[in-house]
């Protein structure tokens, strides 16, 4: 099966919101440090540029789950694949999450987290698809709300393809 990538979000739409995502986190954290983990693989293209945009101090881990393997749908199991590598006890956290659609992966990795005694903990995503919500989950700092599609670009991938793409687009099947 073929498929091509129809832009749904251009370079500058995506770059202007992440400045405006980086002002706000900058002034809800005023005075204080945010730990920003992000969730691999998809995630790390939009947590670098937006760590360049906070003008609080910014401290960075990283962990991988995967529920997704080679399919465009959530499988719905959840699986821990790389951990963080220090404790986030007491600090100030934002998790960057690239998309955030049936919310069951978000939901266990929110209060797997919240376990592990933060001060505050918080999500920030480029990309919501509230149609495609089934566990409920409250996004603090949203880029783009989107349509029920199957998007890559910006660090999101069909098939650990397009995540290079600048912009956000859709995947269509030929």
């Amino acid at each position: 099966m073929a498929e091509h990538v129809k832009v749904l979000l251009t370079e500058e739409e995506v770059d202007r919101r992440i400045q405006e995502i980086g002002n706000q986190i900058s002034k809800d954290y005023e005075g204080k440090q945010v730990h920003l983990v992000c969730v691999l693989k998809g995630g790390s293209f939009f947590m670098c540029e937006l760590a360049k945009r906070i003008t609080v101090p910014v401290s960075l881990d990283f962990m991988s789950v995967s529920s997704y393997g080679s399919d465009t749908k959530s499988s719905g199991v959840v699986k821990i694949v790389k951990d963080l590598d220090e404790s986030i006890k007491d600090k100030d956290v934002i998790v960057v999450e690239d998309i955030v659609d049936s919310g069951r992966t978000l939901s266990y990795l929110l209060e797997m987290l919240r376990d592990r005694g933060p001060r505050s903990l918080s999500l920030c995503t480029l990309l919501d698809k509230p149609e495609r919500r089934v566990i409920d989950v409250k996004v603090d700092y949203t880029g783009f709300e989107i349509p029920d599609e199957f998007v890559v670009g910006y660090g999101l991938d069909y098939d650990q393809r397009y995540r290079n793409l600048p912009y956000i687009g859709i995947v269509e099947f030929d």
